[in-house]
């Protein structure tokens, strides 16, 4: 009987790895993880009347769990990988679904076993380690059931909707507003915080839904299958027929930035009749031709710095494109700094995230990066996109990287389109509407016409 029901742990984890291959992600999902994982501890405990499935339960999950999900790929999956941003991967991966599932099964096996232990301290210690282990256990699946909520506005919208799996926040004083539809930079990418602490000010002035990108924030349990750039448009498609249906427009306004801005104005291509005019901000044009410009200015500046390991690392990989997602690490840890330039902000302090959606933030974006960037590299606005049949409106900064800046200059000279206009804000980065948000909120506007 003992070692049928010690099986259960390994079954749960093939279970576990086929319900939640990246771990939980929503906290419906937490929730079941602590619960179920901790009946398998007391069930494994009670059977063994013996300490052992403390972690002879866990031995057993986590070999099934991984072996299980080994079809799945991604950063937040793969072995881990030691460099700066791996060991974040590895903290808000593995680390935190093992808070939510081999704490609670070795907890549940310690409350369950009936040995005794032999001496007063070690029966204070394992008092100690099993409450403190179930305090954890109980404060996160608390923490990590708090949804994710917004606040109202008197007369106006505020919510947060899913469309075909896909987080939308949907905010303005007024349902009679135009409708502006907001897609983030990267792959993964969700600015559900910036759009609150920084752009409030555009619900005055627009209706505004903001998409987090599959794999980003709310989106992040929509991750599956192949991600490609005709995926990414059909995802904006979807979510503008929701809202022209949701709001009775025939058109609404698409807002794009950065890595976002490739699938927004490639659906604004292909789709003029949905949407009254593309607006691109930190407008990304032809991603191989950015990251050969990244790769060149980072070689000098690192030199200039004296910094040999980055050069090492930098000639030796040669340059871009890259297949693996991690030898992109120097762009994303030193591009900004190159350039004289803020960090961007996360902005996470929102209640509009859960707290699973905030861990997740570098998991969910390295995943989808991982699936859609090496995809993304054939894409040449100059070829893809020489024209709109609708108005195209930017706002870009006066200091834009130079990877950026170069290949935009010469699309956007080039670009037919009935209305065409180019807004600069001069001491703004490549985010604009975080670096500087009341100058690009009355760009917006002055353009658009609202």
């Amino acid at each position: 009987m003992v070692i049928p029901v010690l099986l259960v742990p390994a079954v749960w984890g093939v279970l576990a790895a086929l319900w939640t291959p990246r771990g939980p992600l929503t906290g419906a999902q937490a929730l079941g993880s602590i619960v179920i994982s901790a009946a398998v501890g007391v069930l494994a405990g009670r059977a063994a009347r013996s300490r052992w499935p403390i972690l002879l339960a866990p031995l057993l999950f986590v070999p099934a769990f991984e072996l299980t999900r080994i079809r799945v790929s991604g950063p937040s999956v793969d072995p881990p990988h030691l460099s700066p941003i791996g060991v974040v991967v590895l903290l808000s991966g593995r680390v935190l679904h093992g808070f939510l599932s081999v704490v609670p099964m070795a907890a549940g096996a310690a409350w369950a076993h009936r040995r005794p232990a032999r001496t007063r301290f070690r029966r204070f210690a394992g008092r100690a380690l099993t409450g403190s282990a179930t305090a954890l256990t109980l404060a996160l699946a608390v923490a990590a059931t708090v949804p994710a909520r917004t606040a109202p506005i008197p007369g106006g919208v505020a919510e947060l909707t899913s469309v075909g799996g896909l987080g939308v926040m949907i905010r303005g004083r007024s349902p009679d507003l135009p409708v502006l539809l907001y897609v983030p930079g990267p792959p993964g990418g969700s600015d559900t915080g910036m759009m609150r602490t920084r752009l409030s000010g555009l619900e005055e002035h627009f209706v505004v839904a903001t998409l987090d990108r599959r794999g980003g924030g709310a989106s992040y349990p929509a991750l599956g299958g192949r991600l490609t750039l005709d995926s990414e448009v059909a995802d904006i498609v979807a979510v503008t027929d929701r809202l022209r249906q949701r709001f009775s427009r025939t058109r609404i306004l698409l807002l794009g930035h950065s890595g976002g801005s490739i699938p927004a104005i490639v659906a604004a291509h292909r789709h003029p009749e949905r949407f009254s005019a593309y607006v691109g901000t930190g407008q990304a044009v032809d991603l191989q031709a950015s990251d050969r410009i990244f790769h060149q200015d980072m070689l000098a500046w690192a030199r200039a710095e004296g910094r040999g390991d980055l050069v090492a690392r930098l000639a030796r990989q040669g340059p871009p494109p890259w297949a693996d997602v991690y030898d992109y690490e120097p762009f994303l840890l030193h591009t900004n700094r190159m350039y004289g330039l803020p960090d961007p902000p996360f902005d996470l302090a929102v209640p509009e995230s859960t707290l699973l959606q905030k861990a997740h933030t570098m998991t969910g974006m390295l995943d989808a990066w991982d699936a859609l960037y090496p995809r993304l590299q054939a894409v040449d606005l100059h070829r893809d996109v020489p024209g709109l049949a609708i108005p195209a409106y930017f706002v870009q900064g006066g200091r834009e990287m130079r990877g950026l800046a170069v290949p935009f200059a010469s699309w956007y000279a080039a670009l037919n389109a009935p209305d065409k206009r180019l807004v600069t804000i001069p001491d703004a980065g490549h985010r604009p509407m975080s670096d500087t948000p009341e100058l690009f909120i009355a760009a917006l506007t002055t353009l658009t016409g609202t």
